[in-house]
C-alpha cells in the first residue's frame, strides 16, 4: 500500500454488519482496587504508550465508488481527551449502577470519522474501587489480540511508574486524496492483491501441505454450507432488536471449571457451553416455554491467529456452531451431550471451512462483501454468540492499582438479543452478558440463572468424583 493500510475482507464485513441497531464494538468493564487515579494522570500514562499502538491514532477513509476496502490513515484531528473520558457514579456507587452505566455506554455507536475506540474512567464505585469501561470497533481488534494490546496500557507490576515513558511528539502523515485512494485500490487489485501473496506463500510450503490444507477446507466448506439448510430453532432470543443495551456479569472460578473438566474428561469450553445452556433453559422455562428436546445453536468464534501474529491488530477469526441442549435438566448429562456434539463439530471442520470462506472473501469486490454481510443478518444460523477468550493468569495493574475483574462485551447481531462473552483472568472466569434493552428487561434474572447453573455443575461434578474415588 502506498497510502495507508487496507482493511481486511473480514474486518470490512464487520463494518457492513453495523447499523442503527447493531453496534459492532467489543469491549468490557474492568474493576480496580483502590482510589481512582486523577484523570490527567491517566491521560499522561496512555499518551506515553500510544506509540506502541499506532492504530489508535488512525481512522478509516473510504475508497471512491466502492472500488476498494477502506484504508487506515493517520487522523489529523486526533485528540486523546475525546477518546479517554471521565465520569463518576452517584452515591452509593453500586455494581448495579455500574452495570447500567456500561449498558448506556455500549448503546452508543463509535464515530466512524475518528479512531474507533473509547476508554471511560469511572469513579465512585463502592468499596474503594473504580472502573474502566472500554469500547473498540471489531474492525480494529478481536478478543485475542485485544488481550495483548491491553498489556500496553496495563502493567504486570504494582509500581510501574519508572517504566512509563513520557509522551513523544507525534505528527500525522498527510491524508491521501480521493484520486490517490482510487489509484491505489485499482493498482493493488490488478497487480498485487495480498491474498495472491498468501497463496504463493502457501505454495512455497510444499504441494503436500497445500493439498492437505485444501482438502480440510473443502470438507469444512461443505459443513459450513449445510448450515444454510439447517437453521437454528426459534427462540425468545431471536427477535428484532433496538440500539439500546443492558449489560450484566457473573463471577466464576477458573479452578472450579478445571476440576469439572478433569473429572469429566472434557474441555473448559464444553463446561462453559454447558452452564450457558443450563441458564438459558431455566430462563425459558421460568417464562412458561417448553424446552423438552430443544437444542439451541451458539456461534462460537475461534481465533486462528498463530504465535507469530500475537499482538497484531485486526481479526484472525473463524467460527463453529455449537449445540446448547437447553432441554437437558441433569447438568452432567448436559455436559456429556455438549462434549460429544462438540467433538463431532470439530471433526466436521466447520472452523477450517469458515476460515477458508473469509480468505476467499479477500478476492471479492467490496460491493459483494457488503451485500453478503447484509444478507447474513437475515439468516437464522445461530441463536446467540458465546465467546471464550483466554486472558492473562497474573495480576494486572493500572498506575499501581490492581485489576480485580474484567467483564467482556460481545456485540449483538441483527435479530439476536443476547450475547455472552467469557474471559479468564488471574484464576477467574468473568462472564459478560450483553442484552437488548427492550427485549431482555430481565437480563439480571438470566445472570442469576447462570450463577446457579455454575454452582450446580461444580457441586454435582465434585460429588460424582468423590463417590467414584
Amino acid at each position: 500500500m502506498t497510502h495507508g493500510t487496507r482493511l481486511t475482507a473480514l474486518d470490512h464485513s464487520f463494518l457492513e454488519l453495523e447499523g442503527r441497531t447493531t453496534h459492532m464494538h467489543v469491549g468490557g468493564c474492568a474493576i480496580f482496587d483502590g482510589p481512582a487515579p486523577a484523570y490527567q494522570e491517566l491521560v499522561d500514562a496512555v499518551a506515553g504508550r500510544l506509540d506502541m499502538v499506532p492504530r489508535y491514532r488512525q481512522r478509516l477513509l473510504p475508497v471512491p465508488f466502492g472500488q476498494g476496502r477502506p484504508v487506515w490513515v493517520d487522523d489529523p484531528q486526533f485528540r486523546l481527551p475525546f477518546h479517554l473520558r471521565h465520569t463518576a457514579l452517584p452515591a452509593p456507587g453500586s455494581e448495579a449502577q455500574l452495570r447500567r452505566l456500561a449498558g448506556r455506554i455500549f448503546s452508543q455507536a463509535l464515530d466512524r470519522g475518528r479512531p474507533l475506540w473509547e476508554l471511560w474512567l469511572v469513579e465512585g464505585l463502592t468499596g474503594d474501587r473504580f472502573a474502566l469501561i472500554s469500547k473498540t470497533h471489531h474492525a480494529l481488534i478481536d478478543g485475542v489480540s485485544g488481550v495483548d494490546i491491553a498489556s500496553v496500557i496495563f502493567d504486570t507490576a504494582p509500581n510501574p511508574e519508572s517504566s512509563a515513558p513520557p509522551a513523544r511528539p507525534w505528527a500525522p502523515r498527510p491524508l491521501p486524496s480521493a484520486a490517490q485512494l482510487l489509484a491505489d485500490a485499482l493498482i493493488e487489485r490488478g497487480t498485487k492483491p495480498a491474498e495472491a501473496v498468501q497463496t504463493l506463500s502457501a505454495l512455497a510450503t510444499g504441494p503436500r501441505a497445500l493439498v492437505g490444507r485444501l482438502g480440510a477446507s473443502i470438507g469444512g466448506l461443505g459443513s459450513v454450507g449445510w448450515m444454510g439448510f439447517d437453521p437454528a430453532p426459534r427462540s425468545p432470543f431471536n427477535v428484532p432488536i433496538g440500539p439500546h443495551r443492558r449489560f450484566s456479569w457473573v463471577d466464576a472460578s477458573l479452578a472450579d471449571f478445571q476440576r469439572v473438566k478433569r473429572a469429566r474428561q472434557t474441555t473448559i469450553n464444553d463446561v462453559i457451553l454447558t452452564v450457558v445452556a443450563g441458564a438459558l433453559g431455566a430462563h425459558m422455562r421460568s417464562h412458561g416455554l417448553d424446552t423438552d428436546g430443544l437444542v439451541l445453536r451458539a456461534l462460537v468464534p475461534v481465533s486462528v491467529r498463530d504465535g507469530s501474529q500475537r499482538g497484531a491488530l485486526g481479526n484472525r477469526l473463524a467460527a463453529m456452531r455449537a449445540p446448547l441442549p437447553v432441554g437437558v435438566i441433569d447438568p452432567l448429562v448436559r455436559l456429556s451431550t455438549v462434549a460429544e456434539a462438540m467433538a463431532s463439530v470439530k471433526r466436521s471442520g466447520q472452523a477450517v471451512g469458515a476460515q477458508a470462506l473469509t480468505e476467499l472473501a479477500g478476492f471479492a469486490s467490496p460491493t459483494l462483501v457488503a451485500q453478503a454481510a447484509r444478507l447474513q443478518t437475515r439468516q437464522r444460523l445461530f441463536n446467540l454468540v458465546v465467546t471464550n477468550v483466554p486472558g492473562p493468569q497474573q495480576p494486572l495493574y493500572l498506575l499501581g492499582r490492581q485489576m480485580l475483574a474484567i467483564y467482556p462485551l460481545v456485540p449483538l447481531a441483527a435479530n439476536t438479543a443476547l450475547g455472552i462473552a467469557v474471559l479468564s483472568y488471574n484464576g477467574r472466569l468473568d462472564f459478560g452478558l450483553n442484552g437488548d434493552f427492550d427485549q431482555l428487561p430481565d437480563l439480571e434474572e438470566l445472570a442469576d440463572e447462570l450463577s446457579r447453573s455454575i454452582r450446580e455443575i461444580v457441586q454435582v461434578a465434585s460429588t460424582a468424583a468423590a463417590v467414584a474415588s
